[in-house]
Protein backbone atom coordinates (compact mmCIF):
# COMPACT_ATOMS: atom_id res chain seq x y z
CA UNK A 1 0.00 0.00 0.00
CA UNK A 2 2.43 2.40 0.80
CA UNK A 3 4.59 1.86 -2.55
CA UNK A 4 1.48 2.46 -4.28
CA UNK A 5 1.21 5.96 -2.58
CA UNK A 6 4.69 6.50 -3.68
CA UNK A 7 4.37 5.62 -6.78
CA UNK A 8 1.06 8.28 -7.54
CA UNK A 9 2.98 11.19 -5.81
CA UNK A 10 5.79 10.77 -8.36
CA UNK A 11 3.37 10.07 -11.18
CA UNK A 12 1.44 13.46 -9.91
CA UNK A 13 4.93 14.76 -9.37
CA UNK A 14 6.19 14.17 -13.10
CA UNK A 15 2.75 15.67 -14.24
CA UNK A 16 3.01 19.01 -12.33
CA UNK A 17 6.70 19.25 -13.75
CA UNK A 18 5.49 18.51 -17.19
CA UNK A 19 2.37 21.34 -16.53
CA UNK A 20 4.82 23.55 -15.89
CA UNK A 21 7.28 23.51 -18.36
CA UNK A 22 4.46 24.18 -21.10
CA UNK A 23 3.20 26.56 -19.04
CA UNK A 24 6.60 28.41 -18.78
CA UNK A 25 7.31 27.70 -22.99
CA UNK A 26 3.38 29.26 -24.02
CA UNK A 27 3.82 32.06 -21.40
CA UNK A 28 7.30 32.80 -22.72
CA UNK A 29 6.17 32.72 -26.45
CA UNK A 30 3.36 34.81 -25.92
CA UNK A 31 5.44 37.61 -24.20
CA UNK A 32 7.99 37.75 -27.39
CA UNK A 33 5.82 37.51 -29.87
CA UNK A 34 6.51 40.23 -32.24
CA UNK A 35 3.10 41.89 -32.93
CA UNK A 36 5.03 43.62 -36.50
CA UNK A 37 5.66 39.79 -37.83
CA UNK A 38 4.60 39.55 -41.07
CA UNK A 39 5.04 36.44 -42.46
CA UNK A 40 3.38 34.67 -46.16
CA UNK A 41 2.63 31.20 -47.03
CA UNK A 42 0.57 29.21 -49.98
CA UNK A 43 -2.45 27.86 -48.44
CA UNK A 44 -2.41 25.13 -51.96
CA UNK A 45 0.51 24.05 -52.70
CA UNK A 46 -0.35 22.33 -56.16
CA UNK A 47 -3.43 23.56 -57.89
CA UNK A 48 -4.70 22.94 -61.55
CA UNK A 49 -6.35 24.98 -64.38
CA UNK A 50 -7.68 23.55 -67.43
CA UNK A 51 -9.49 26.00 -69.86
CA UNK A 52 -11.38 22.71 -70.99
CA UNK A 53 -15.25 23.44 -71.69
CA UNK A 54 -14.50 27.13 -71.19
CA UNK A 55 -16.31 29.24 -74.53
CA UNK A 56 -13.87 29.43 -76.97
CA UNK A 57 -14.19 33.48 -77.24
CA UNK A 58 -12.21 33.09 -73.99
CA UNK A 59 -8.42 33.29 -75.30
CA UNK A 60 -6.91 34.40 -71.83
CA UNK A 61 -7.39 33.67 -68.17
CA UNK A 62 -6.45 35.33 -65.01
CA UNK A 63 -5.72 32.31 -62.10
CA UNK A 64 -5.47 34.07 -58.91
CA UNK A 65 -2.82 32.25 -56.41
CA UNK A 66 -3.59 32.55 -53.09
CA UNK A 67 -2.01 33.39 -50.50
CA UNK A 68 -2.12 33.34 -46.56
CA UNK A 69 -0.77 36.41 -44.10
CA UNK A 70 0.03 35.15 -40.28
CA UNK A 71 -0.12 38.44 -38.58
CA UNK A 72 -1.77 41.32 -38.09
CA UNK A 73 -3.30 43.14 -41.38
CA UNK A 74 -2.79 46.41 -42.87
CA UNK A 75 -5.28 49.22 -43.90
CA UNK A 76 -3.39 49.72 -46.93
CA UNK A 77 -2.50 46.72 -50.16
CA UNK A 78 0.74 45.54 -49.62
CA UNK A 79 3.38 43.56 -52.36
CA UNK A 80 5.13 40.58 -51.41
CA UNK A 81 8.06 39.10 -53.38
CA UNK A 82 8.33 35.94 -55.10
CA UNK A 83 10.62 34.04 -57.49
CA UNK A 84 10.14 31.32 -60.66
CA UNK A 85 11.69 28.16 -60.26
CA UNK A 86 12.96 28.00 -63.56
CA UNK A 87 14.68 24.46 -63.25
CA UNK A 88 11.33 23.05 -62.77
CA UNK A 89 9.22 25.47 -64.65
CA UNK A 90 7.88 24.04 -68.11
CA UNK A 91 6.63 27.37 -69.77
CA UNK A 92 8.03 30.70 -70.43
CA UNK A 93 7.02 33.85 -69.08
CA UNK A 94 5.78 36.21 -71.58
CA UNK A 95 4.63 33.43 -74.27
CA UNK A 96 2.36 31.02 -72.32
CA UNK A 97 1.59 33.19 -68.87
CA UNK A 98 2.66 36.40 -67.31
CA UNK A 99 2.04 37.92 -63.75
CA UNK A 100 0.74 40.63 -62.53
CA UNK A 101 1.45 42.81 -58.99
CA UNK A 102 1.21 39.84 -55.75
CA UNK A 103 -0.80 41.79 -53.28
CA UNK A 104 -1.90 41.38 -49.81
CA UNK A 105 -5.23 43.22 -49.77
CA UNK A 106 -5.77 46.09 -47.40
CA UNK A 107 -7.90 44.82 -44.21
CA UNK A 108 -7.69 40.90 -45.48
CA UNK A 109 -5.04 38.11 -44.10
CA UNK A 110 -5.47 36.95 -47.90
CA UNK A 111 -3.93 37.51 -51.07
CA UNK A 112 -2.71 36.80 -54.27
CA UNK A 113 -0.23 36.01 -56.98
CA UNK A 114 -2.35 36.94 -60.71
CA UNK A 115 -1.29 34.56 -63.22
CA UNK A 116 -2.33 35.44 -67.03
CA UNK A 117 -2.74 32.40 -68.85
CA UNK A 118 -2.80 32.73 -73.11
CA UNK A 119 -4.91 29.94 -74.90
CA UNK A 120 -3.54 30.76 -77.86
CA UNK A 121 -0.06 29.61 -76.32
CA UNK A 122 -1.10 26.58 -75.07
CA UNK A 123 0.14 23.23 -77.50
CA UNK A 124 -1.38 20.16 -77.93
CA UNK A 125 -5.22 18.58 -79.36
CA UNK A 126 -7.56 16.18 -78.82
CA UNK A 127 -5.52 14.01 -81.86
CA UNK A 128 -2.16 13.99 -80.02
CA UNK A 129 -2.68 14.86 -76.75
CA UNK A 130 -2.40 17.98 -74.69
CA UNK A 131 0.44 19.32 -73.15
CA UNK A 132 0.01 20.18 -69.49
CA UNK A 133 2.70 22.96 -68.46
CA UNK A 134 3.93 23.61 -64.97
CA UNK A 135 4.93 27.18 -63.32
CA UNK A 136 6.49 26.43 -59.99
CA UNK A 137 6.00 29.44 -57.34
CA UNK A 138 8.57 30.43 -54.37
CA UNK A 139 7.88 33.01 -52.28
CA UNK A 140 10.44 35.33 -51.14
CA UNK A 141 11.98 37.92 -48.38
CA UNK A 142 11.10 41.75 -49.29
CA UNK A 143 10.98 43.93 -47.26
CA UNK A 144 7.35 44.04 -45.24
CA UNK A 145 7.11 40.26 -45.62
CA UNK A 146 9.04 36.63 -45.03
CA UNK A 147 7.70 33.36 -45.82
CA UNK A 148 6.69 31.05 -43.15
CA UNK A 149 9.70 28.53 -41.86
CA UNK A 150 7.70 25.77 -43.16
CA UNK A 151 9.69 25.24 -46.46
CA UNK A 152 6.66 23.42 -48.17
CA UNK A 153 4.20 26.49 -47.71
CA UNK A 154 6.45 28.71 -49.59
CA UNK A 155 5.80 26.89 -52.94
CA UNK A 156 3.20 26.22 -55.38
CA UNK A 157 3.15 24.34 -58.59
CA UNK A 158 0.80 25.63 -60.60
CA UNK A 159 -0.30 22.63 -63.77
CA UNK A 160 -2.21 24.10 -66.49
CA UNK A 161 -3.29 23.14 -69.71
CA UNK A 162 -5.67 23.55 -73.12
CA UNK A 163 -7.66 19.79 -72.44
CA UNK A 164 -11.01 19.10 -73.61
CA UNK A 165 -11.35 15.42 -72.13
CA UNK A 166 -14.22 13.16 -73.31
CA UNK A 167 -16.34 13.11 -70.91
CA UNK A 168 -16.57 10.24 -68.07
CA UNK A 169 -20.11 9.39 -69.35
CA UNK A 170 -20.11 5.18 -68.74
CA UNK A 171 -22.14 2.35 -69.27
CA UNK A 172 -23.61 -0.18 -67.56
CA UNK A 173 -20.28 -1.85 -68.11
CA UNK A 174 -18.47 1.08 -66.80
CA UNK A 175 -16.47 1.95 -70.17
CA UNK A 176 -16.99 5.31 -71.75
CA UNK A 177 -20.07 5.58 -74.08
CA UNK A 178 -20.21 8.76 -76.28
CA UNK A 179 -23.59 7.89 -78.70
CA UNK A 180 -22.45 9.08 -82.41
CA UNK A 181 -26.36 8.57 -83.62
CA UNK A 182 -27.08 11.64 -80.54
CA UNK A 183 -24.17 13.93 -81.15
CA UNK A 184 -21.93 12.59 -84.07
CA UNK A 185 -18.33 11.45 -83.56
CA UNK A 186 -16.83 12.53 -80.80
CA UNK A 187 -15.02 16.65 -80.80
CA UNK A 188 -14.45 18.55 -78.08
CA UNK A 189 -15.98 21.42 -79.62
CA UNK A 190 -19.38 19.92 -79.51
CA UNK A 191 -19.10 19.32 -75.65
CA UNK A 192 -17.92 23.09 -75.25
CA UNK A 193 -20.82 24.32 -77.14
CA UNK A 194 -23.66 21.85 -74.91
CA UNK A 195 -21.77 23.08 -71.73
CA UNK A 196 -22.39 26.42 -72.75
CA UNK A 197 -25.92 26.00 -73.88
CA UNK A 198 -26.82 24.17 -70.59
CA UNK A 199 -25.33 27.17 -68.34
CA UNK A 200 -26.98 29.56 -70.41
CA UNK A 201 -30.04 27.63 -68.94
CA UNK A 202 -29.41 29.17 -64.93
CA UNK A 203 -31.28 32.70 -66.51
CA UNK A 204 -34.09 30.81 -68.64
CA UNK A 205 -34.77 27.96 -66.23
CA UNK A 206 -33.18 28.20 -63.02
CA UNK A 207 -35.15 25.86 -61.34
CA UNK A 208 -34.75 23.02 -64.06
CA UNK A 209 -30.49 24.04 -63.96
CA UNK A 210 -30.09 23.27 -60.29
CA UNK A 211 -32.02 19.66 -60.77
CA UNK A 212 -30.02 18.98 -63.67
CA UNK A 213 -26.66 20.31 -62.52
CA UNK A 214 -27.39 18.07 -58.96
CA UNK A 215 -27.75 15.18 -61.61
CA UNK A 216 -25.90 15.99 -64.35
CA UNK A 217 -23.00 17.76 -63.16
CA UNK A 218 -22.09 21.45 -63.45
CA UNK A 219 -20.36 20.68 -66.87
CA UNK A 220 -22.39 17.70 -67.33
CA UNK A 221 -19.44 15.72 -66.12
CA UNK A 222 -21.72 13.23 -64.97
CA UNK A 223 -24.34 12.02 -67.40
CA UNK A 224 -25.34 8.25 -66.45
CA UNK A 225 -24.84 5.65 -69.97
CA UNK A 226 -24.78 9.31 -72.06
CA UNK A 227 -28.25 9.56 -71.84
CA UNK A 228 -30.39 13.10 -70.99
CA UNK A 229 -33.21 10.59 -70.27
CA UNK A 230 -34.47 12.51 -66.71
CA UNK A 231 -34.89 15.56 -68.76
CA UNK A 232 -34.86 15.22 -72.52
CA UNK A 233 -37.10 17.51 -73.57
CA UNK A 234 -35.36 20.25 -71.82
CA UNK A 235 -31.83 19.21 -73.36
CA UNK A 236 -33.47 19.08 -77.00
CA UNK A 237 -34.68 22.49 -76.63
CA UNK A 238 -32.27 23.98 -75.01
CA UNK A 239 -28.80 22.48 -75.35
CA UNK A 240 -28.85 20.03 -78.27
CA UNK A 241 -31.09 21.95 -80.99
CA UNK A 242 -29.09 25.36 -80.21
CA UNK A 243 -25.69 23.28 -80.68
CA UNK A 244 -27.50 22.14 -83.96
CA UNK A 245 -28.21 25.38 -85.28
CA UNK A 246 -24.90 26.56 -84.38
CA UNK A 247 -22.97 24.00 -86.10
CA UNK A 248 -25.39 24.32 -89.24
CA UNK A 249 -25.15 27.98 -89.61
CA UNK A 250 -22.73 28.86 -92.38
CA UNK A 251 -22.21 31.86 -91.01
CA UNK A 252 -19.72 30.29 -88.37
CA UNK A 253 -18.01 28.21 -90.37
CA UNK A 254 -14.87 30.08 -90.92
CA UNK A 255 -14.42 30.79 -87.45
CA UNK A 256 -15.23 26.94 -86.45
CA UNK A 257 -12.24 25.59 -88.96
CA UNK A 258 -10.12 28.59 -87.76
CA UNK A 259 -9.75 26.41 -84.07
CA UNK A 260 -10.84 23.25 -85.33
CA UNK A 261 -9.81 22.51 -88.84
CA UNK A 262 -10.69 18.87 -88.48
CA UNK A 263 -14.38 19.40 -86.89
CA UNK A 264 -16.95 17.64 -88.60
CA UNK A 265 -20.16 19.60 -88.95
CA UNK A 266 -22.06 16.20 -87.80
CA UNK A 267 -23.68 17.46 -85.17
CA UNK A 268 -27.91 15.80 -85.48
CA UNK A 269 -30.69 17.45 -85.17
CA UNK A 270 -32.38 16.26 -82.76
CA UNK A 271 -36.02 16.69 -83.54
Amino acid sequence: MEKHNIWIKAVWLLCSMVGGLLSTSCSEEYLTYDTDYSGIYFSDDTLRYSFGVTPTNIREKEYMIPVCLMGEPSSDDRTFSYKIDKEKTTVEEGVQFSIGQPVIQADSVRGYIPVRIYRDALAGDYQNGFVRYRLDIRLSNNSTFVPTLNNKDQVCVLFFDNAVEQPEWLDYKGDKVWHEYEFGVWHPLKLIKMVECFHALQDVLPESYAKMVAVYGENLEHVQYGDFFQFRTIVNKYIKYPVYEYFADPANREEILSLYPDFPFDFPNPY
